[in-house]
């Protein structure tokens, strides 16, 4: 898909796999974490704001909108940050700025100083901790990335499970003031995560050959959208956020209007979560194997293909035992889904190119993460079938999965005869583990000479 883009990170510099990547991870796990569950976490606090401020539902919902809104739209703002001055710096500002967000919040008198507070300001905050964060994660692993991906993945369904208890907990203590602050003081924990991204050591302490005065890296690259390779995985990703956060969204909803009680309502989340949590680390466990690592594009369509059917089919859940069963393949799907999609897109793009490409694609999903909710409640309110809102939902999600797959297969409908002729030339390593390079030489298909891969000037840094 496109030309082939191989690279180690800082120039001469192998992958560590392990060693201070595991602190590393573990930084990115807890980075994750924050930055898709906050968002969710912070729903608990709605009533009381409504009750505070004297507004709607669909005021206070605002506040997860936009921090959702600058967690993805501010994508290409974050890659140029982290190609100017680093990821450390980056995150570490991130942190402050994040915590201070929700410190201001607490002191808020107006709806409109929560938009800007918890909204914009920690919104800004946890995305230029959360982008940088996958960027570390490509450079410390290798051969161990897929793994590491699920891993930090898996921060997300294991975060929203504790924030949201924590939250109602903290509500109840100190009412939502106290509960913000509280919870400003928690985000701190990401300036933590930001000490541990130590860059890895460049060899030698002179300048990088070709390295001039007017030389210097791109603040946003935007050559990655003259690799068909992108191209796709772009216009998938957009279709698939229009659906894929939907089902969560109005499940619960969905079980109360069935006449189940509220309580048992509401555990469908937690069985969601739960599923989730095994689902991504188990994912990067199987994208990790050589036999199919070279695949992991198919492996993210059939994801997407399974999370699109499991929508069609639980919109024909008629109790609550049917919705049980929908949340925990709805689980499962969601978490290969969520283990793979960076994974695939780091195979595409390569490393020197990843913080402008997770930028770009994130500002493209921006806009449809905020159409696909709202989307879904039109038709809600229109019809008041909530059959209608799974189907739609999934048939977004199976369109994204035929984009990804079908544009893949035209990409590299050359492959195999090129296989044929260079079988010897490209046998694994003696450890049988599948490298990186491996990985973007079959999803690229670019011819190659020598053995060396062959770099154009639209793909090569």
């Amino acid at each position: 898909m496109g030309g082939a883009v191989v690279d180690e990170g800082p120039a001469g510099v192998q992958a560590p796999d392990g060693g201070w990547g595991w602190a590393v991870l573990l930084g990115c796990f807890v980075i994750a974490g924050f930055s898709y569950a906050f968002p969710k976490a912070v729903s608990i606090f709605f009533k009381e704001l409504m009750r505070e401020f004297g507004i709607g539902y669909s005021d206070t919902a605002w506040i997860s909108s936009i921090l959702l809104a600058m967690l993805y739209g501010t994508g290409p703002l974050c890659s140029v940050c982290v190609n100017r001055f680093g990821c450390r710096p980056v995150m570490l500002v991130g942190g402050l700025l994040a915590s201070l967000g929700m410190v201001a919040a607490s002191f808020c008198r107006s709806v409109i100083q929560l938009y800007l507070s918890a909204g914009v300001l920690t919104g800004l905050g946890l995305a230029l901790n959360f982008q940088p964060s996958l960027v570390m994660l490509n450079r410390y692993f290798n051969k161990r990335r897929p793994m590491a991906n699920g891993l930090a993945a898996a921060g997300s369904p294991v975060f929203l499970c504790v924030l949201s208890p924590l939250g109602q907990l903290l509500q109840d203590q100190y009412g939502w003031r106290g509960g913000f602050l509280l919870l400003g003081g928690l985000l701190l924990h990401c300036c933590v995560c930001a000490a541990l991204m130590r860059p890895l050591p460049a060899p030698g302490a002179g300048p990088a050959p070709g390295a001039g005065p007017g030389a210097g890296p791109r603040l946003l690259d935007l050559s990655v959208f003259r690799d068909r390779g992108f191209v796709v995985y772009a216009a998938a990703a957009s279709i698939m956020v229009l659906g894929l956060f939907v089902p969560p969204v109005f499940v619960v909803n969905y079980a109360k209007d069935l006449g189940v009680p509220d309580t048992r309502a509401a555990f469908l989340l937690t069985v969601l979560g739960f599923v989730d949590i095994f689902a991504r680390p188990a994912a990067g466990f199987i994208t990790g194997l050589p036999k199919v690592r070279p695949y992991s594009v198919y492996l993210l369509s059939f994801s997407l293909f399974f999370n699109g059917l499991t929508d069609l089919t639980g919109s024909t859940a008629g109790d609550y035992g049917g919705l049980v069963v929908f949340c925990i393949f709805f689980g499962l799907s969601y978490g290969m889904v969520g283990a793979l999609q960076f994974e695939v897109l780091m195979a595409i793009v390569g490393t020197h190119k990843f913080s402008s490409a997770i930028g770009l694609v994130l500002l493209l999903e921006a806009v449809a993460v905020l159409i696909g909710p709202p989307l879904g409640g039109k038709l809600l309110d229109a019809t008041g079938v909530y059959q209608y809102v799974f189907i739609l939902a999934g048939t977004k999600v199976l369109a994204a999965s035929l984009v990804l797959v079908l544009g893949n297969f035209f990409c590299i409908r050359g492959r195999p005869a090129a296989a044929a002729e260079g079988e010897e030339r490209h046998k694994p390593p003696a450890d049988g583990r599948a490298d990186s390079r491996e990985v973007e030489r079959f999803l690229k298909a670019e011819p190659e000479k020598n053995g060396e891969v062959v770099h154009t000037p639209e793909t090569s840094v």
